[in-house]
């Protein structure tokens, strides 16, 4: 085998389930719901993850976690600890830095790896050794061509497996796939695709990109047909991780039905979101507000600021103003504002 340029994507396995396993060790086997503070009898509150274990009984991310109590009643809920996933988020990142590849960190459980190797299945399952010595966490890790077809090989892994999606094995693995089986293909997109007669990966492959474009726009039509395609970015991007941006929600124990009751929560929000761009030291340059309406129909408007900002008077306006976009014609059971920070310069690094 010739030596090659690969990118493999690392994914932490039920990532922040197996770190509460970590700390409760005679957990392991049980089904096991984190989210909130632990307590599924408290109304809106929902899981972050579940154990594969529970998994099998219908609980998933997302999820309220009296569903979650009522499909799995055997079931142990333990609150949400986020310092405790970073630290050990931190851990994992380390091992991946002693070895000779490029790094590009996505967040607490996955990240990039960039390497040139003549056996990358050999690097991957490498890497899997030594985070789960070093840590006690599993991982999947997949390997492609690019970005992409790494993304979507690690989810093939899963769990704690190894397996490789390129150019030369796309067709067979991926054709036969509905198109929301691409990374970046939702279930909006899928269906609008659908609505043309795009059902599968391949057929959106054999698509015409000017056509795309005709029905999504010059930039995104082209872009599914690059993805069915199984193309991507290459490149690693090792400048340290740092948030995109920050959010904040509140899920309200009765639904509001007062139009300036509802705007003073966003205020409220909209205030602790601009400390929090002040305590990091980012500046903000998009606000969002998200309203989610009773039982649990949910929108979002956005608006990108004059000026990069952290005042929160000059935020407070922007996120009221989006506020006032929506048509508050019902009532209201979750409110939320998030921002997007300006981003420092990224470099790309060549591979090892």
């Amino acid at each position: 085998m010739s030596t090659g340029d690969w990118i493999l994507h690392v994914d932490l396995d039920q990532f922040i389930a197996a770190v509460e396993l970590l700390r409760r060790p005679e957990l392991r086997g049980r089904p096991v719901v984190v989210g909130g503070s632990g307590d599924p009898t408290r109304p809106r509150t929902v899981a972050a993850t579940a154990t594969y274990e529970a998994r099998a009984h219908g609980v998933h991310s997302g999820m309220p976690l009296r569903t979650a109590l009522r499909l799995c009643p055997d079931a142990v809920f333990l609150p949400s600890d986020p310092p405790a996933y970073e630290a050990a988020s931190e851990r994992v990142m380390a091992v991946l830095r002693a070895f000779p590849v490029a790094l590009e960190v996505w967040g607490w459980d996955e990240a990039f790896v960039g390497a040139r190797t003549d056996d990358p299945e050999a690097l991957a399952a490498d890497i899997r050794r030594a985070v789960l010595a070093e840590t006690g966490l599993s991982c999947s890790v997949g390997i492609g061509d690019n970005k992409h077809q790494a993304k979507l090989a690690s989810a093939f892994a899963k769990p704690g497996g190894v397996f490789r999606l390129t150019g030369e094995n796309w067709a067979e693995v991926m054709h036969h796939r509905p198109t929301d089986a691409l990374w970046g293909i939702g279930a909006r997109i899928s269906g609008r695709l659908a609505g043309l007669g795009l059902h599968t990966v391949a057929e959106l492959a054999a698509a015409d990109p000017a056509e795309l474009a005709r029905h999504f726009g010059p930039t995104n039509g082209p872009w599914y047909h690059y993805l069915a395609l199984g193309k991507g970015e290459a490149e690693i991007v090792t400048t340290p991780w740092v948030p995109r941006g920050h959010s904040r929600e509140i899920t309200f124990a009765e639904d509001l039905t007062d139009g300036s009751e509802i705007a003073a929560q966003v205020a409220a929000l909209a205030g602790q979101v601009a400390a929090d761009a002040i305590a990091g030291n980012r500046v903000i340059v998009r606000v969002s507000v998200k309203v989610r309406f009773a039982p649990f129909l949910t929108r979002t408007r956005q608006s990108k600021l004059c000026a990069p900002t952290t005042d929160a008077a000059a935020l407070t306006r922007a996120a009221l103003a989006v506020l006032g976009r929506f048509d508050l014609d019902r009532p209201v059971r979750l409110l939320g504002v998030a921002v997007d920070y300006e981003m420092p310069d990224q470099t790309r690094t060549a591979l090892p």
